[in-house]
């Protein structure tokens, strides 16, 4: 944090996060109904020639430096080789933009700290001197 705010031209803080949502998997929260009607539970199936995606993911990347959080949307689950074209995405606008480093703060989630990932920020131009923390 401390090399960002002393390079503010050339290096920025951000914030990932992702979520996701399976049209199938019944979710893990408490249930409500009207008052005097019966809690109704539909049961989700999708025939094997169903092209529909079973999950949508998004990643957001906030810049308070910016004001912005750049989002995608992508069909299945965040997992490592999506995680890494996000971060490729983002360090293609972030070179435009002049920056040459970014501070990363994100989760422990297993796309994460995946041996794909951490090649990943070996290995691209921009997250060669990306810092990665995780909490």
């Amino acid at each position: 944090m401390r090399l960002a705010g002393e390079n503010p031209h050339t290096w920025v803080v951000g914030f990932e996060d992702e979520c996701w949502w399976s049209r199938l998997a019944r979710p893990n929260l408490h249930s409500f109904s009207e008052e005097g009607e019966p809690l109704r539970l539909v049961e989700q199936w999708v025939t094997k020639d169903d092209p529909d995606p079973k999950a949508i993911c998004c990643y957001g990347l906030y810049l308070p430096e910016f004001d912005q959080t750049w989002m995608r949307f992508v069909d299945g689950r965040p997992v490592s080789a999506i995680t890494t074209r996000f971060l490729s995405w983002c360090a293609e606008k972030l070179e435009a933009s002049g920056k040459k480093s970014m501070v990363l703060m994100w989760d422990n989630a297993g796309w994460h700290v995946s041996r794909e990932v951490r090649r990943w920020l070996g290995l691209s131009s921009l997250p060669r001197q990306m810092v990665s923390y995780s909490s």
